[in-house]
């Protein structure tokens, strides 16, 4: 395999990398991509505060907090899915397809009104406006 030669930039980068290793486990947590981090480097410099909060620390507590609050988010969502499950699993499936069937058919009762009124509108608005003669055959012919 030929050894390709990579851009100066990256290469500064992966040195900035290997001194800064909690920047690789940031991009290893799933937060950030190793594309994002290498264009806010390239743009912002390696140094930019961004980089040195990092490696002091002082956003851990941020992150931990972030953490627990994504844990209990996802936590919350399994619960919630687990519920929705077991409502499933207990409902009666000639019940449900019963009120499906019912629906269908009280969205079928309102589609019929609403074409009717629209029909009524269209009917009463082109008589008023229109000549009151409608032509008798397919083509409308008019006389000079």
């Amino acid at each position: 395999m030929a050894n390709k030669q990579l851009h100066p930039s990256i290469e500064e980068f992966k040195a900035f990398i290997k001194v800064n290793p909690k920047i690789m486990k940031e991009a290893k947590s799933g937060k950030v991509t190793l594309q994002e981090l290498y264009e806010d480097w390239y743009l912002l410099g390696p140094d930019d505060p961004r980089w040195t909060e990092l490696e002091e620390g002082s956003t851990g507590h941020k992150q931990e907090d972030s953490k627990d609050k994504d844990k209990e988010g996802t936590e919350n969502k399994s619960v919630w899915m687990s519920s929705i499950m077991d409502t499933l699993k207990n409902m009666d499936q000639n019940q449900l397809q019963g009120y499906i069937a019912n629906l269908n058919q009280a969205l079928g009762t309102i589609q019929g009104v609403i074409s009717q009124f629209s029909a009524t509108n269209n009917s009463s608005g082109k008589s008023a406006d229109s000549n009151p003669q409608k032509p008798t055959g397919p083509f409308s012919f008019r006389k000079d």
